[in-house]
């Protein structure tokens, strides 16, 4: 083989690599680090491109498609949940759309900022729109949804997407994720997950500005007032991630039998001589394991989970009401660990939705939790924490 050969193919090795890495970077999500509640000012100059440069640049809208339900739709006060389409807003509104599930400790944490900014601009010209599509099953459920928005003080538009269609049109992955459509219908902007409200803020008083600065209004500045319950994470304070429980995702679990769950309930023992490693979870009593739950067949029967973090929350329910006590460290919660859902060390869980077990106020830490169900007919699917 000659040096020259050698050579070439070595710079084609070496190109290849860079092309990679350059592919690889591209296709990264654009990820905002959180705020923490903070509404930073930023400035966000007027976007006035005529809409032949804008096409060049943005996306247009896509359709709402298919929806199964409507919610907060009564424009006209008949009683009956009107449709909304996003063609019939462009060239008139701003629109914020929000993909979002009501079971989604993400989604809650930055539902309280959807709400602030429906209050200070939907008379500016704002709509916001909530695309609700379910991560599971129960989240189908026209009543739980309504349920849902009801609790977190929800006034804007809810649009039921349990087919995906409208999140497949939009090639969306992330719950949440806010797109931003200006007059002239284009995504001007969009953000992934939890965090850059303040920079999303601004966005929406800039296209709402060129809106008014067409039809010949004054332009307005970003409105004081920040967000109530706003609940603060700190950055790198939760070392354990979300941890599901259905078959489908079943690695974090310590104690699977040999024999196959999923056909039929197991028996599951737990040894409380061993100690858990951090970031997994035991059974013990007799489980059914389904792709996205599992389900307490037994009377009587406990979760361990190994975490670390300030809060735990737990997505779950029951058909009738089934109650747990809650113990951290081997001790049943007192008011200083109890989660807001715990009354007396106690939960019931009743209707699916996310139940909050734990809260530390901030102390983030190791610490092992048993969920001790003094019923059966619950299921879990997953825990979240903050």
């Amino acid at each position: 083989m000659s040096e020259t050969y050698r050579k070439t193919v070595g710079f084609v090795i070496m190109l290849f690599v860079v092309g990679a890495i350059v592919v690889l970077e591209m296709r990264k999500p654009d990820r905002i680090k959180p705020t923490e509640g903070i509404l930073q000012d930023i400035n966000i100059e007027l976007n006035t491109m005529p809409k032949k440069e804008k096409a060049k640049i943005y996306e247009s809208a896509k359709e709402i498609s298919s929806p199964d339900g409507f919610i907060n739709t009564d424009f006209d006060g008949d009683g009956v949940q009107d449709g909304i389409n996003i063609a019939d807003l462009i060239g008139n509104k701003v629109i914020l759309i929000d993909f979002w599930t009501y079971s989604c400790i993400n989604c809650q944490r930055t539902l309280p900022y959807l709400v602030s900014w429906h209050k200070k601009y939907a008379d500016e010209g704002l709509v916001i729109i909530g695309l609700h599509t379910p991560e599971f099953e129960f989240e189908k459920d026209y009543a739980n949804v309504s349920r849902a928005v009801e609790k977190w003080g929800v006034t804007y538009p809810v649009v039921l997407d349990n087919d995906y269609s409208t999140w497949n049109a939009y090639r969306n992955r992330y719950w949440p994720r806010k797109y931003l459509i200006d007059a002239d219908g284009f995504i001007v902007y969009d953000h992934i997950g939890e965090g850059g409200y303040a920079e999303t803020e601004a966005r929406i008083v800039s296209a709402l500005n060129e809106l008014k600065a067409r039809a010949g209004e004054d332009v307005i500045s970003k409105k004081e007032g920040l967000p109530e319950n706003v609940d603060i994470v700190k950055a790198g304070g939760v070392k354990t991630l979300e941890i599901y429980l259905g078959s489908s995702r079943i690695q974090y679990l310590s104690n699977l039998p040999q024999q196959s769950c999923l056909s039929s309930a197991c028996e599951f023992n737990h040894d409380s001589s061993l100690t858990l490693r951090l970031n997994t979870y035991s059974l013990r009593g007799t489980w059914n394991t389904k792709p996205e739950k599992t389900s307490l067949e037994s009377i009587g029967g406990s979760i361990f989970i190994q975490f670390s973090a300030s809060k735990v929350n737990l997505v779950a329910g029951a058909k009738d009401a089934s109650r747990a006590e809650i113990y951290i460290d081997g001790k049943l919660v007192d008011s200083m660990s109890a989660g807001s859902d715990v009354k007396d060390g106690t939960v019931l869980f009743e209707g699916h939705d996310l139940y909050n077990l734990i809260d530390l106020k901030g102390q983030y830490g190791e610490h092992l939790l048993e969920i001790r169900f003094l019923e059966g007919g619950v299921s879990a699917f997953a825990f979240t924490f903050g």
